[in-house]
């Protein structure tokens, strides 16, 4: 019997341990290069993440990172080479093949930033959590407004 490996699906998702979502996520993807471009998933603080991603050869202009739908969409596009017919290669090691990869972000993880440096696309990420989904102190012991069972017919007429 073989056992069902979900590591794949962990790395690509930040900020949640929703299961569920995760396998629905998983059964949408195709059968691409998931290893191509790799990349580090990092937790910087308490609700901040940054992902590096190694992009070598790929200039600035030649990558496009879209949020949609709580998905963090990193693309590269490799622009034609102007000198090609200059340049002879013997070997050529460093990739530069279009990519796509999607990563799956949960509702309170938000991008903020980008920056490009030494090959490396670092994508900034931080957990915002909004003030009705924060933690609050409710009080022991305060009476409670009653609410009337039925709307009485005179205020009804008056409205």
């Amino acid at each position: 019997m073989r056992a069902f490996d979900i590591s794949p699906l962990l790395r690509s998702s930040i900020g949640y341990e929703n299961l569920n979502r995760l396998v629905d996520f998983a059964s949408r993807v195709d059968g691409g290069d998931t290893a191509y471009p790799p990349y580090n998933i990092e937790k910087l603080g308490d609700g901040a993440y940054r992902i590096a991603m190694a992009v070598a050869g790929f200039g600035q202009n030649e990558l496009d990172l879209t949020v949609q739908e709580n998905t963090l969409i990193v693309t590269g596009q490799a622009q034609p080479e102007a000198e090609a017919g200059e340049r002879v290669f013997l070997h050529r090691g460093i990739g530069k093949r279009a990519f796509e990869r999607r990563f799956q972000l949960a509702d309170t993880i938000k991008v903020t930033g980008a920056s490009y440096a030494d090959g490396l696309l670092n994508i900034e990420l931080v957990r915002e959590i909004p003030e009705h989904k924060k933690p609050r102190k409710v009080a022991i012991g305060a009476p409670l407004e009653t609410v009337p069972a039925t709307i009485e017919p005179t205020r009804l007429a008056a409205e």
